[in-house]
């Protein structure tokens, strides 16, 4: 299941190494579809910087901390970091829909990424503390 994880959690910085490249992009986004998709204006929104860092530098570092503990087979810690992480996808997603009213196709893969990676690392959890004997069973 590591080197699964590890391989999303790559997937991931990659995906935010776009948006990151978008953020720092002055010519148009070549991923403008239409009015609905466009990188460019959700990549220089106000929302695109937290606390003076890009977003997408903050999702590339979370992703290289959840590769690392992914390979290190921490998964309880790791589970903090991808809850985490979701909740945060979460929040960018909810300014995409309700306050800009655009998407950015990097930013929902990442969602995609990080939702996928969420459910594999509690499925892991949970059957790794049933084989452990750490959760009663039902009776």
């Amino acid at each position: 299941m590591r080197y699964v994880l590890v391989i999303l959690a790559v997937l991931g910085m990659v995906l935010a190494g776009f948006a990151l490249r978008e953020h720092y992009r002055t010519d148009t986004s070549p991923c403008s579809i239409n009015e609905r998709w466009d990188c460019g204006i959700v990549n220089h929104s106000p929302y695109a910087v937290f606390w003076g860092v890009p977003v997408a530098i903050i999702g590339m570092t979370g992703y290289l901390l959840m590769a690392v503990v992914a390979f290190r087979r921490a998964y309880r810690l790791l589970l903090v970091l991808v809850l985490g992480g979701l909740g945060f996808s979460l929040y960018l997603t909810h300014v995409e829909a309700d306050i800009l009213g655009v998407y950015c196709i990097y930013c929902v893969s990442s969602l995609c990424v990080i939702s996928l990676m969420s459910l594999l690392v509690v499925g892991t959890v949970i059957s790794k503390s049933l084989k452990a004997g750490d959760a009663p069973l039902p009776q």
